[in-house]
């Protein structure tokens, strides 16, 4: 494998906070840090973007819903919009791929994403999200478009319990479309050990678009719909004199009742993909997952600081049914283990298939940190990273292998300089490297995929990656910075392994396929942030470029296959906030991207990217008031832009009819709780959603949901 040598940005913490917590409380800025980096920081010495949603910004947002992809959108409108399923494929950040963590441990999957990383966490026990913008590698695999980190819950000085109910009730008010959720939490703290846990629960009813029609149902990705979701979370710990032990796990079930079966729309006709009650014929869509680390830190350690984290997530999702061209094997004709559901392409007896995917990560992420080394105002963070993944996927009727049970082992050592040779200058640099090795066994593909042998073995991957990066205050209220950033990863191993394309020649091996190559994504940045008694405001470029790039491309059943070419995509992201009184805040949130790729490897990028592999233009209103009696209000409106697709010749291949939806919230003290009512999409906007106009199918062709009225109630005791 070729060594490649860069520079990028060091992308250590820091955070310049959102319009809804700046806003509030301007003055702190400079207090926040963000602790999915390895470096505390000051946010004047950051040279990145990071926007951190605090907890008043997230109970916000809790009024009108608890889907996390929606809230992240609301916030940080360089996300995708959300595709309102069970299903996160397709969502990115800046136009890439982001790596999403649950306190520092990897959510997403990547051997074989699945798209259900979205999914691993009731949103009652988060404290704030922090999100890094553009590729980084500062926690290696997986971020070529940033990391959205959840931090969970901490205990309590005091011990506390607190109960969370909420209603959803949709326009078309009725007992099948309400959905329900509670929780209940506690805290406390001993001499020995401090402890913060939670239980949780949902039930979502049926989804109405804004004519009242029901949705219709995603049953193979997966359906949120109709669902029931369960979350245990337990978080333990230990103070010694100058060290910290503290324990960690999290365990999630959402389940699709399969009630309902979908109806099929019609795009030319423009007749939205439907649903009917009637009973699928397969094992519902759902998502169990296990997240666990036990966390060690040390203040002084020979006059540095120290920090360990022993990581694991246990993932396992089963996705719908259906009848598939790809899943057909005629060696199970006329057996009694399948049920026939139709005729295929070539006149086949096809029968009801779904797959299951399963991923096991195991991790150990180890810091120090040294501070003003050798009486310099320099400081040093270093370490090693390890990584394990195993993943494989197999259909749940056959017992057949889609994607081989694959291992992938990763040593990663780095080290991070800050230099500040000014007050008003920090000045940042350097290198992390990357060994990676792939371990495959041999296999065969499914017969739909051309019932190829493939040698399996083991390739090994290496890269080197440089951080450079500056921040200057030209006063203190103004700041500019730049810095190029890297990011490290791999395409959709699975989706590679299964696709026989990916395989050529007689006596084929994973050893010859240059689509399980890494995927390295440069990211250019500048930016300006200013912060003043009546008014912030952020502005950044970015140039995100992939040399051999994955993009997700759907083939004829529904299924995405990777598609390794050059990549670019350029954008804007800005954001101004008036504080009109003190009790007043005005504020707009701005992304505007372009994504353009290589579709015949002469290396010219010449089509678009598809709403698979980019979001919409986008701009995010909001106006918040404090009332005095307690009382809070939100209204924030998300203006999606029109955007067109393009082929090489410039012919369109794909439109997207932008919408404007509207949320409206109130949050007041009673009974010594709080009460919350929220409206989602208040004035019943119709739509069809970003990813079904731009890359759905006659299956996929879903409307968004209209109105709903959601109705909350909290109590800490």
């Amino acid at each position: 494998m070729k060594l490649t040598m860069s520079f990028t940005a060091l992308a250590v913490v820091a955070a310049l906070a959102p319009p809804a917590l700046a806003a509030s409380q301007p003055q702190e800025m400079e207090k926040i840090t963000v602790t999915a980096s390895r470096m505390d920081k000051p946010v004047s010495a950051i040279p990145n973007t990071v926007t951190i949603i605090d907890q008043e910004a997230l109970q916000q947002q809790f009024r009108t819903g608890r889907d996390l992809s929606a809230i992240i959108g609301n916030l940080a409108p360089s996300f995708s919009p959300s595709r309102q399923k069970m299903s996160n494929s397709g969502e990115t950040l800046r136009g890439r791929t982001p790596l999403i963590m649950i306190d520092g441990v990897p959510q997403t999957n990547p051997l074989r994403s699945g798209g259900r990383s979205g999914q691993t966490l009731d949103p009652a026990m988060i404290e704030r999200i922090e999100i890094i913008h553009g590729a980084n590698a500062m926690h290696g695999m997986g971020a070529q478009g940033g990391i959205i980190n959840y931090i969970t819950r901490k205990p309590g000085a005091d011990g506390e319990q607190q109960v969370s109910l909420d209603v959803t009730v949709p326009n078309k008010a009725n007992s099948r479309g309400t959905s329900f959720g509670a929780s209940y939490g506690f805290s406390g703290k001993t001499e020995l050990v401090d402890v913060i846990g939670s239980l949780g629960y949902r039930n979502n009813g049926i989804y109405y678009d804004a004519k009242d029609r029901v949705i219709g149902v995603d049953t193979t990705q997966g359906e949120s719909m109709d669902s029931q979701s369960k979350d245990f979370f337990i978080k333990l710990g230990h103070d010694f004199a100058r060290s910290r032990l503290e324990l960690m796990v999290n365990h999630y079930d959402m389940d699709n009742n399969g009630d309902w079966s979908g109806v099929n729309g019609d795009r030319a006709q423009d007749i939205p993909t439907g649903a009917i009650e009637q009973r699928q014929p397969w094992e519902a869509a759902n998502n169990e997952v296990t997240t666990s680390s036990l966390s060690y830190s040390h203040t002084n350690i020979a006059g540095q600081q120290l920090h360990l984290q022993l990581f694991n997530q246990n993932f396992q999702a089963v996705y719908g049914g259906g009848c598939f061209d790809s899943f057909y094997d005629p060696a199970f004709e006329g057996s009694d283990r399948v049920t026939l559901c139709g005729s295929g392409k070539q006149g086949e007896n096809l029968f009801y298939e779904q797959s299951r995917n399963k991923s096991n990560k195991w991790g150990l992420k180890t810091t120090l940190v040294a501070k003003t080394v050798a009486g310099l105002p320099l400081d040093l963070a270093y370490g090693v990273d390890l990584f394990r993944d195993t993943t494989e996927q197999d259909l749940v009727v056959t017992g057949l292998s889609w994607v081989p049970q694959s291992r992938y082992d990763n040593i990663a050592p780095y080290a991070q300089l800050d230099l500040e040779p000014l007050a008003e200058l920090t000045l940042s640099a350097g290198v992390r490297y990357e060994h990676a090795r792939l371990k495959v066994d041999d296999y065969k593909t499914l017969w739909g995929y051309g019932d190829k042998q493939i040698a399996g073995g083991a390739t090994d991957f290496n890269e080197t990656l440089f951080n450079l990066g500056a921040s200057y205050n030209l006063s203190p209220s103004l700041r500019l910075y730049s810095s190029y950033s890297q990011g490290f990863g791999m395409p959709d191993i699975g989706r590679v392994l299964r696709d026989g394309k990916s395989f050529p020649g007689t006596a084929p091996g994973i050893a010859d396929s240059v689509a399980l190559s890494p995927i390295v994504t440069d990211n250019l940045e500048l930016g300006a942030a200013y912060q003043g008694e009546y008014f912030s405001a952020k502005l950044a470029y970015y140039h995100s470029a992939a040399d051999y790039g994955a993009r997700l491309a759907l083939n004829a059943d529904g299924f995405y296959n990777v598609k390794r070419e050059k990549s670019l995509v350029v954008g804007i992201e800005a954001s101004l906030t008036a504080y009109l009184t003190d009790k007043d805040d005005l504020g707009m949130n701005l992304a505007l991207m372009q994504g353009r790729y290589d579709s015949n490897d002469d290396g010219r990028l010449d089509t678009d990217l598809d709403g698979a592999n980019i979001s919409p233009n986008r701009i995010n209103l909001f106006w918040t008031h404090n009332f005095d009696n307690q009382m809070s209000s939100r209204i924030q409106a998300n203006v999606f832009l029109d955007r067109d697709f393009n082929k090489a010749d410039g012919s369109e291949y794909a439109n997207f009819d932008g919408y404007t939806s509207i949320d409206a919230s109130l949050a007041l003290p009673l009974l010594g709780g709080s009460l919350s009512l929220g409206i989602q999409n208040l004035l019943n906007e119709d739509f069809y959603t970003y990813h079904a106009q731009t890359v759905g199918t006659n299956a996929r062709y879903f409307k968004g949901m209209g109105r709903t009225l959601n109705l909350g109630f909290s109590l800490a005791f």
